[in-house]
């Protein structure tokens, strides 16, 4: 620990009488005489304020460092040193700075165990110790960084400052120390296995006495050499030195019981004193800021007074002007609503146009993977079918962003298993595991009622984006999901949800970055498949839950993602709903079913989905089609697209009504659905379906509508 001693100077009395209280602290310090060194440094330090000192006072909160950390006050020491180098930057004095970084970095290595924080104070001490005079500190300081990097592991990065301590083995000049250097370099040579080199190092080491100063490095020194004895195989000796290094340490834990048992009444005393030096500094900081305040005064009123007079100067000129700026405002807001309205026009077209298309290009490629089983393994088709879904994806996206930035989304309220959900998602995402060798694990807490109220869709998806992305960037790992009941507010049930992963991590420059749209981070040596789209949905979608999203991450360690949702639990509103649900009624029946679809390559697809369910199938290119074929036979159902030249699907679909044909129709398009159901139940149409779309979806809610109308006939 380093105390650094005052130089003289010849300045006044009072300098000079603070300057020898303080080395009257010092030296109480150094006969451990902890009440004294605090009293006299807390007397010192309330000087050093009034002669606004800034070296003395940093000099003098160092010395209380010193005294809270030999008294094991680790916390009060911190925020002393920290307080020290505050002021010693200020002073510029650097034997000052790199005396308080030294002690931090002790701190940090030996009592807290942060080894990396202990290697930052160190090296930056090192920067203000190149000074002759400074050579023993600089060589333990080297010394300090080679044993923080060897006990992360970290041999290559210690290296340098270990071949600097072998040269200049002279600076150390003590046992203590050289016990030190010599199991670290047993410590290097065994990591590289040059087991002779390290054992004859090792022998060296615990060669030295045990005297009261060499006993905590000889601790040490037996407990490295047990290990590397363990390591190649001489478990006997390993024993050995095992138990020496236990009766050290024994000898060491008995007398830091009789220090902390000498010391304990001190410690309200300790406390006293860290108050009173707070109240000094308080003071100080409230004198100043009294004298800031009436300088700001001043200048306040000064600045007040030409702003009233420039007002007073510019007020007839801006009268002139607002009506001007008020028509500019104007215009510039309708602007900026017809800009709006565009912008939703554009996604909403581009959206319909990109996604008839796929559907041709999804629905003939499972025709062929399922006509010809053999070409099932065709890398082609795979290719062809993953990139007709990555862009679907990618305009699912991009509309779900516009509609929650236009507030069009709001959150549903329906009854779920949280368990059943999280179970779909995972096998959901089974073959993106399988894909990069990891592992998802579930867990919930038992506390969670079965059934909640709320939007499981939306919660679906924020889950699957966050998982989906933690398996993208995990390879050979795990990804866990955690589900836990934080508190009850009433009906209310507030979740935590956890996502974590071991994966690649996000640097800590990127973290603000990514939930930003089409931001993506961390594609280095792979290149990750994204749109950058999904963990800026899920920001927004939580917020319009109420919730934030919080992230912890680290190159390397893998990243957490967690989030808090309320639902809702009420036994009677969850039956309630559940007797409401549409009971999918599946028949063996064969239907007949009218296509009214202008696009040739959808009409295909289209036909081949019904037919391959043996429903028999009609076909026609407009709504006028439509009209005609229906004046003539009758079908139990009728999918209508809504895009149609001469007459769209919303007319036809009028028309239908207007000559008593009851039969039920459902919307086949491309426009999102959200969009167009006001319109489509205007109409009279039955229900919606999005293309491209699952056959199972479609079927489901075909048996449904035909057995309801036939019901009602």
């Amino acid at each position: 620990m380093f105390c650094l001693e005052s130089p003289a100077q010849s300045h006044a009395v009072s300098l000079i009488k603070v300057k020898n209280i303080t080395q009257e602290a010092c030296d109480y310090l150094d006969e451990t005489n902890y009440e004294k060194s605090l009293k006299k440094s807390g007397i010192a330090l309330q000087y050093a304020f009034d002669l606004k000192n800034d070296t003395l006072i940093s000099r003098n909160y160092n010395i209380i460092g010193i005294n809270f950390h030999d008294l094991g006050e680790i916390n009060k020491a911190v925020f002393f040193y920290k307080k020290a180098l505050f002021y010693a930057e200020r002073s510029n004095i650097v034997s000052l700075r790199m005396m308080i970084t030294s002690n931090l970095g002790n701190l940090y290595f030996f009592e807290k165990r942060m080894y990396n924080d202990g290697i930052t104070y160190y090296k930056e001490s090192l920067k203000f110790g190149r000074q002759q005079k400074y050579l023993k500190e600089v060589a333990i300081t080297n010394l300090n960084i080679v044993w923080s990097y060897f006990k992360i592991g970290n041999y290559k990065e210690g290296l340098p400052y270990l071949q600097y301590i072998n040269n200049h083995q002279n600076d150390l000049k003590g046992k203590s120390n050289d016990i030190a250097l010599n199991f670290l370099n047993g410590m290097y040579w065994a990591s590289e296995n040059e087991n002779d080199k390290a054992n004859t190092y090792f022998l060296k080491a615990i060669s030295y006495s045990k005297s009261q100063e060499e006993k905590p490095d000889l601790s040490y020194a037996h407990l490295e050499y047990s290990k590397f004895l363990s390591k190649i195989g001489k478990h006997k000796e390993a024993y050995n030195n095992l138990v020496i290094y236990n009766k050290i340490t024994g000898e060491l834990y008995s007398q830091e019981k009789l220090k902390k048992a000498s010391i304990a009444g001190l410690n309200l005393e300790l406390d006293e004193y860290k108050r009173q030096i707070e109240k000094i500094e308080n003071e100080k900081t409230s004198q100043l800021q009294s004298l800031k305040k009436s300088r700001i005064i001043v200048i306040l009123f000064i600045l007040i007074s030409l702003i009233l007079l420039f007002l007073i100067v510019t007020l007839i000129k801006n009268i002139g002007l607002k009506k001007k700026h008020n028509l500019e405002l104007l215009k510039a807001k309708e602007m900026a609503e017809e800009a709006s309205v565009l912008k939703t026009q554009f996604i909403s077209t581009i959206s319909h146009e990109l996604r008839t298309p796929l559907y041709g290009v999804v629905g003939i490629t499972n025709m062929l993977l399922e006509e010809h089983k053999e070409l099932s393994q065709s890398e082609h088709l795979s290719a062809l079918k993953f990139s007709a879904r990555y862009l679907l994806s990618l305009v699912n996206d991009i509309l779900q962003i516009n509609k929650i930035e236009e507030n069009k989304v709001v959150l549903e309220s329906l009854t779920f298993n949280i368990s059943d959900e999280i179970t779909v998602i995972k096998n959901s995402l089974s073959f993106l595991s399988q894909k990069n060798n990891n592992k998802i694990n579930v867990e919930i807490d038992h506390a969670i009622p079965e059934y909640l109220i709320g939007d499981k869709l939306r919660l679906a998806q924020i889950l699957m984006n966050l998982v989906s992305n933690a398996l993208k960037f995990t390879k050979d790992g795990e990804v866990e999901i955690r589900v836990k009941l934080n508190r009850i507010e009433g009906k209310f049930y507030y979740l935590d949800f956890l996502i974590k992963d071991n994966g690649v991590g996000i640097a800590a420059v990127d973290q603000n970055k990514i939930f930003e749209k089409f931001v993506q981070v961390g594609r280095k040596e792979e290149d990750y498949q994204g749109t950058g789209l999904g963990l800026s949905i899920v920001k927004r979608l939580l917020g319009l839950f109420g919730s934030s999203i919080s992230l912890e991450s680290d190159l390397g360690a893998g990243t957490s993602f967690s989030f808090s949702i309320p639902f809702e639990h009420d036994p009677l509103k969850t039956k309630k709903i559940i007797e409401n649900i549409e009971v999918d009624l599946t028949s063996s029946d064969i239907y007949k079913i009218l296509i009214v679809e202008d696009n040739l390559i959808n009409q295909l697809v289209t036909k081949k989905i019904i037919e391959k369910n043996n429903f028999i199938c009609k076909v026609v290119d407009d709504g006028f089609g439509a009209l005609s074929i229906l004046e003539k036979e009758e079908f139990d159902l009728i999918l209508m697209d809504i895009n149609m030249p001469l007459m769209n699907g919303f007319e036809t679909t009028k028309r239908i009504r207007q000559l008593g044909i009851k039969t039920p129709v459902v919307a086949l398009t491309a426009f999102d659905k959200d969009e167009i159901t006001d319109e489509a139940v205007s109409s009279g149409m039955n229900d919606i379906i999005v293309k491209p779309f699952e056959p199972v979806k479609l079927f489901k809610i075909l048996n449904y509508l035909i057995n309801e109308s036939k019901n009602a006939g």
